[in-house]
């Protein structure tokens, strides 16, 4: 019986969660899902330059399960753009930080964001 998930730490829900290709009935599009976790690990990574211990620390998980994540999301985003499909950001296991966020580790970095306390689906 596998363990069960523990919740990442998110400190930003995305803007938009959808993005697609243009000029094709969107809702016919085939659609890769991408979860909030999977975002945040982008985000961390790639746009914040954090190391993988770093983002780690910032969402309460082993830096090997951040890694983990990391690899799938990019396999998903790779499949979405090679192949011309859409991307929907939703789910996951998460908890968003608080308005403060005092647990982040790196708050300068986070632009201003108004975050509530919660519970992912």
């Amino acid at each position: 019986m596998p363990r069960p998930q523990k919740s990442r730490n998110i400190c930003q829900l995305p803007i938009h969660n959808q993005y697609g290709p243009i000029g094709k009935n969107f809702s016919t599009v085939e659609k890769v899902q991408l979860g909030v976790d999977e975002l945040e690990t982008i985000r961390l990574l790639d746009f914040e330059n954090y190391n993988q211990d770093e983002a780690a620390k910032q969402m309460n998980v082993a830096r090997t399960t951040v890694q983990r994540i990391y690899d799938e999301a990019r396999k998903k985003v790779a499949d979405a753009l090679v192949n011309g499909k859409r991307i929907s950001i939703e789910g996951g296991k998460y908890i968003l930080c608080e308005k403060d966020c005092s647990a982040c580790i790196k708050p300068k970095r986070l632009r201003n964001m108004e975050c509530i306390h919660k519970n992912g689906g």
